[in-house]
């Protein structure tokens, strides 16, 4: 096991995922996590992520330096470098030319973490500052243009730094650096494989649960699915399936849900109308923090309900991801949006949660769906967010809006299965603004709505690049809304990456 030591950056949970692609467990924590705490757990090795700090400012997140002194292999990046030559001895401070993006690097000697990689090598570089001067005993291993220092180590510590993030995939070499660290520096192994996910899962499940009643909030998708299956698997027929529809779903989603569970699956499923209790409840609301936790008390008080009928039904299951509980806000990451199962959940709750998935990453997710015999379209289904269709209406939920959207929505995904688009895309929706723009259709003038296109391509959620489509695709896709769909006479294409913004627009 790897532990990373979460400063504050934005790459923080990439570096774990990294770490994880090579098949070696990782864990992020606090930075601030007591020195005995890290002991017991007994890490082949530590990575100190980058922060948005300086080092030297007043109030800066710092460790204890005796983390240096356990004799466990510690890898320092950008801002972890930085602290870590200002605690062992160095000097670090702000750099005449800063470097964001691409930078050329030059390996002085290679050592043990460039080992097996060119003299010169592209890296991805977002820094002020730099270590001026390494601590005493440390060699340096690469330069820049504009920084003497960006990697160190010293071998007889274990101690290793590099300036760049060689967890972005700018970074060329970044991966092999990050196997230099995990093979030859801390002596791992990679064992960690979707057999052990599934394992650990269900030991954990059995701890918690017990001979408890467990139910399952289901929602079509793979997260939830794969939750339910791996909870199935611990607790056996004590589990009962529910699935809300909450009348935000996309076009006949709600019968194609239940008829597929109920193929591919013993497990028992309740299945509950809540379409008008989730509409009536949204009626008026434009905010979309305010959408997210409603629609988040609403489900976990339909499941409270649900689960009274069951005798010592104390456990809910849901398919919370780790991407999830980054965006909706650690205690050292800003929230970007709630969502509705982590930070739209109300305070106080009857039913104790189990999340099996809420320290794994969607593409994981779906390595251990396979795992567990899940269908490959529901395992390569493409993502769909919990509040549904409600985010996806900017401004007022309203049931013509709704029908609106659906209709387009199901033109799109219609275009984009039959042009074999579907696999390659992270993310392919339609977005509707609840405006009115001018349009001239049958020599008359129009005033509708417009629809916005949004499709992307991702590895796991945390970054997104807008997807390059065919213009004949598009073409279709827009004369089709508008022919097809009454209510809209206008098409859009969102070109947005994430960041700057998100992948659903609310």
């Amino acid at each position: 096991m790897i532990l990373v030591l979460d400063f504050g950056g934005q790459y923080a949970q990439l570096i774990a995922r990294r770490v994880r692609e090579a098949r070696v467990y990782s864990e992020l924590i606090p930075y601030d996590t007591p020195l005995e705490e890290i002991r017991s757990r007994g890490p082949e090795g530590i990575i100190l992520s980058g922060g948005p700090n300086s080092v030297y400012e007043e109030g800066a997140p710092r460790l204890d330096p005796g983390l240096f002194e356990l004799g466990i292999p510690v890898l320092g990046i950008c801002y972890g470098m930085q602290l870590m030559a200002l605690e062992t001895g160095g000097k670090v401070g702000s750099v005449q030319i800063r470097e964001y993006g691409k930078s050329e690097l030059e390996v002085i000697e290679p050592g043990l973490l460039l080992d097996g990689t060119p003299d010169e090598q592209q890296v991805w570089m977002s820094h002020g500052d730099a270590v001026l001067r390494p601590p005493e005993g440390f060699t340096v291993t690469a330069r820049t243009g504009s920084a003497p220092v960006v990697a160190f180590e010293n071998l007889e510590r274990r101690l290793f730094g590099i300036q760049f993030h060689a967890e972005v995939r700018h970074t060329a070499y970044g991966m092999e650096i990050l196997r230099n660290f995990l093979f030859e520096a801390c002596g791992c192994r990679p064992e960690w494989t979707p057999v052990n996910i599934v394992t650990d899962a269900v030991e954990k499940v059995r701890e918690q649960v017990g001979d408890a009643k467990v139910i399952a909030g289901l929602s079509g998708g793979v997260d939830s699915a794969t939750a339910a299956m791996l909870v199935h698997r611990a607790v056996g027929d004590n589990l009962t399936c529910v699935f809300v529809d909450h009348g935000l779903l996309r076009q006949n989603e709600g019968e194609q849900v239940v008829e597929a569970f109920r193929r591919n699956s013993e497990v028992p499923l309740i299945h509950v109308d809540a379409r008008r209790r989730f509409l009536d409840r949204l009626a008026g609301i434009t905010d979309p923090e305010a959408k997210r936790k409603i629609i988040g008390e609403e489900f976990i008080r339909t499941f409270e309900e649900e689960a009274r009928q069951i005798e010592d039904a104390r456990f809910l299951v849901q398919g919370t991801l780790y991407s999830d509980v980054i965006e909706s806000g650690t205690r050292d990451a800003a929230r970007i949006k709630s969502h509705h199962n982590v930070g739209g959940l109300p305070e106080i709750m009857d039913l104790d949660l189990v999340e099996p998935l809420r320290n794994l990453f969607k593409d994981e997710v779906r390595v251990v769906a396979a795992e567990l015999g899940l269908p490959d379209r529901l395992v390569w289904r493409q993502p769909f967010p919990g509040p549904g269709l409600a985010i996806r209406i900017i401004g007022e939920v309203t049931e013509e809006r709704l029908e609106i959207l659906r209709r387009a929505d199901h033109v799109l995904q219609d275009e984009i299965r039959s042009a074999g688009y579907y696999r390659q895309l992270w993310q392919s929706f339609a977005v509707l603004p609840a405006i009115h723009s001018v349009g001239v259709m049958g020599d008359a003038r129009t005033y509708a709505y417009p629809i916005v296109i949004r499709a992307v391509t991702s590895d796991d959620a945390m970054t997104a690049d807008w997807a390059r489509l065919p213009y004949d695709l598009l073409e279709r896709i827009s004369n089709r809304i508008i022919n097809e769909v009454p209510g809209v006479n206008r098409v859009a294409l969102d070109i947005t990456s994430k960041p700057p913004g998100t992948i659903e627009w609310e």
